[in-house]
C-alpha cells in the first residue's frame, strides 16, 4: 500500500518474494483467545445496544465508537488513553492521555470532537462504548445528552460489540515502540501524538481502499466512495 502511494505498482506475490529473499518479517498480532471485558461496576443505567456490530452502516461521523485502554510505560508507571473513532472512515477523531483515570479525561475527549469536527446532532449519531464506569456515569450521559447524540453499549463482557475499537488499540500497542523505554508522562504524550498523526495520515488500510482514513474521509467530502458500500445511507430508525 505504500509503494502505491509513491506511484509504484507491484504485484503482492512479487514483494513476498522480495521480502523472502531480503528476509523481512511483517510482525502480524495474533488474536487473543483469553481477551474477555472486564465486568465493570454501574454507578448509573446501561443503554441498550443499537449498533449490534453494523460498524459501517450509517456513513461518516454517524458511530462512533469509544473506549479506555492501559499504556504501561517506564518502570511501573500507568497512563490511560481515550479515543473516539469513526467507524466508517477508521480516523481517530478525538484522543485523550491521562495519568488519571478521573471520568474527567472522558468528559475531556467529547469536548475535543465537537472543537474539532461537525457532528450530526438531534440524535443522529451514535456514540458506542463498552459498559464502563465513565460511560455509566451520570457526567457522560448528561454530556452525550447535551451534545444531542444517542448512546448505545456493548453488551456485558463482549468485546466483539466494540471489536474496531479494540483492534485498533492492540494494533497500536504492537506498532508504538517499546513502551518501557519511556520515562516520562510528557514524553509518553509525544508518542501518543506522533501515532495518532501516523495512523490517520499514514497507516494505508485494505479495507479503506488501500487509502489511509483521512484519505478515505476527503474522498467521502467529494462525494466519492472508493468502496462503493454506502449506495445510500439509511436513517438511524432502519438501523433501530
Amino acid at each position: 500500500m505504500t509503494l502505491l502511494q509513491m506511484g509504484i505498482l507491484m504485484n503482492r506475490k512479487k514483494v513476498q518474494r522480495l521480502m523472502r529473499k531480503f528476509n523481512l518479517v511483517c510482525p502480524i498480532r495474533k488474536q487473543n483467545p483469553y481477551l474477555r471485558m472486564t465486568q465493570a461496576k454501574k454507578e448509573s443505567v446501561t443503554k441498550p445496544n443499537i449498533v449490534d456490530r453494523k460498524f459501517k452502516e450509517l456513513g461518516p461521523q454517524r458511530i462512533l465508537l469509544t473506549g479506555i485502554t492501559y499504556l504501561f510505560y517506564g518502570r511501573g508507571k500507568k497512563a490511560y488513553l481515550s479515543t473516539i473513532k469513526d467507524a466508517y472512515t477508521n480516523q481517530i477523531l478525538s484522543y485523550v492521555l491521562s495519568d488519571s483515570l478521573e471520568v474527567d479525561f472522558v468528559l475531556e475527549t467529547i469536548q475535543q470532537l465537537f472543537e474539532k469536527h461537525s457532528i450530526p446532532k438531534n440524535k443522529n449519531t451514535l456514540i458506542h462504548s463498552d459498559q464502563g464506569t465513565h460511560y455509566t456515569s451520570i457526567k457522560f450521559q448528561t454530556l452525550i445528552e447535551n451534545h444531542q447524540l444517542r448512546q448505545s453499549m456493548s453488551r456485558r463482557g463482549n468485546c466483539w460489540d466494540n471489536a474496531p475499537q479494540e483492534s485498533f488499540f492492540g494494533h497500536m500497542k504492537d506498532e508504538l515502540p517499546i513502551l518501557g523505554a519511556i520515562n516520562s508522562f510528557s514524553e509518553l504524550s509525544l508518542v501518543i501524538d506522533d501515532y495518532m498523526g501516523y495512523y490517520n495520515n499514514e497507516r494505508y488500510q485494505w479495507g479503506l481502499a488501500k487509502l489511509s482514513p483521512n484519505q478515505y474521509a476527503d474522498f467521502i467530502k467529494m462525494g466519492e466512495y472508493p468502496l462503493k458500500n454506502l449506495v445510500k445511507t439509511p436513517s438511524l430508525s432502519q438501523l433501530v
